[in-house]
């Protein structure tokens, strides 16, 4: 969160945007868990400040996980939830890294359904275009709110409706792992920063265009074949993620 008044530098409160970040930071800090924040438009006007700038103050602190706008209702106050830490060097399921820290997670909306594959999902499974293939897409929530959408894609074969009734929490990963008919060798994931669309933004809650961290992976059995194709939105002000290098040498 950025620094008090007291304690921030005056020519850094005195630089426009820095001051506003302050100002909110003063009034979320002085507003009770649930309160709501007067209306963009009163907002803006009580700060000096246009409502677009005002709107790109308010995803920093919504990306920190301190404020929670709901479309067509207002702006309200969270407390500051846990943060799921961990490194890349593993891959685990959110509900590993959540108990872990002692944080509740539950699966929110779900979604399974059957899909023909496109280029990309042809290329990641090695199969014809059109091949079918099952989708599961679902919200993760912790502490009352949706905090990542996931999106998994299967050869039919491996979840089925049945998997889905049988007490699927909502980790693919984990379902695979207890089921054990798999031995998996790596997963290769691309990251990056994305703006949320308008059914992620939706389903998390949250303003289109919102930033949002991105995993886009490829699970891998010991075959070295794709099992799993998958796509990860988090939140984040609730995940910090993290990876330890090796130093290189001077070529």
């Amino acid at each position: 969160m950025p620094k008090n008044a007291k304690n921030t530098p005056k020519a850094e409160i005195d630089h426009p945007y820095l001051r506003l970040q302050n100002e909110l930071s003063q009034l979320i800090l002085n507003s009770e868990t649930g309160t709501r924040l007067p209306a963009e438009p009163e907002l803006a006007k009580k700060l000096g400040v246009s409502r677009a700038t005002l709107r790109e103050a308010m995803r920093t602190f919504e990306g920190q996980g301190l404020v929670r706008r709901k479309q067509g209702v207002g702006t309200f106050v969270v407390g500051q939830s846990k943060v799921i830490e961990t490194g890349l060097e593993v891959l685990e399921s959110i509900e590993t890294m959540a108990n872990r820290i002692g944080l509740s997670v539950s699966m929110g909306a779900m979604t399974l359904e059957k899909i023909h594959s496109n280029k990309a999902e042809s290329e990641a499974f090695e199969v014809a275009e059109g091949t079918d293939l099952v989708k599961v897409s679902r919200v993760i929530d912790a502490e009352g709110r949706p905090v990542a959408y996931l999106t998994d894609i299967l050869p039919k074969d491996l979840l089925t409706e049945e998997d889905i009734k049988n007490g699927f929490t909502g980790s693919v990963l984990d379902l695979l792992l207890k089921r054990g008919s798999h031995r998996f060798s790596k997963s290769l994931t691309d990251i990056q920063a994305v703006s949320a669309s308008p059914d992620i933004a939706r389903s998390l809650e949250i303003q289109r265009g919102d930033v949002l961290l991105l995993f886009v992976a490829r699970l891998f059995n010991d075959n070295g074949q794709v099992v799993d194709y998958s796509s990860s939105y988090f939140l984040p002000g609730y995940f910090r993620f993290h990876v330890v290098r090796k130093v290189g040498e001077i070529q």
